[in-house]
């Protein structure tokens, strides 16, 4: 796997090595070694696929409060997904930035999205379907999240006719009533 740093503090985007040959090829998706060594730690306790229909419906911004907060390796393995995260963690540098990056089944890109930090996803296809691997357990009570349009992050999502957004999603609050 090869590990690349984002524009924010601990984040990072995986890109596999293939290793073909005329049956096809192999690539290696997760290594607690490697992790560890390029100092990610991540144990993951549990996967999750989310599969979405629809063309332009976003995701988040989802997080889950400590003590439950959790590091996530997040995958598209079906269609194509604008993936964002944003840094939530006050005593960070990269506090309220954000990165987002096309993940797609075919460039098989991958990001870790460490703990602290929120992050959505808007489907630029129909029939997109996500991988979640998770350091921590789902948690219902800790799950929350904030605006996708918030301003103090400013994200570029990219344009859609129509969005579509869960009721649940589009009434998180802006980050001002979260941090307060």
């Amino acid at each position: 796997m090869i590990f690349s740093p984002t524009a924010l503090e601990d984040a990072f985007l995986i890109d596999v090595e293939r290793r073909a040959d005329e049956r096809g090829f192999l690539a290696r998706t997760f290594c607690e070694r490697e992790f560890v060594e390029h100092g990610l730690p991540m144990h993951v306790v549990q996967s999750t696929t989310v599969r979405t229909s629809r063309r332009h419906t976003l995701r988040g911004l989802h997080f889950q409060q400590a003590p439950h907060a959790e590091v996530k390796v997040i995958r598209c393995t079906r269609g194509s997904v604008f993936m964002v995260m944003v840094d939530l963690r006050p005593e960070s540098a990269t506090c309220n930035g954000w990165v987002g990056v096309e993940l797609t089944a075919e460039n098989e890109r991958m990001v870790y999205v460490p703990e602290g930090f929120a992050q959505g996803y808007q489907t630029l296809e129909n029939d997109c379907e996500v991988l979640y691997s998770m350091s921590r357990p789902y948690v219902p009570e800790a799950a929350t999240g904030v605006r996708w349009d918030d301003p103090a992050f400013a994200i570029d999502w990219p344009q859609a006719e129509e969005r579509i957004i869960s009721e649940r999603d589009r009434s998180w609050p802006a980050l001002a009533a979260v941090s307060a």
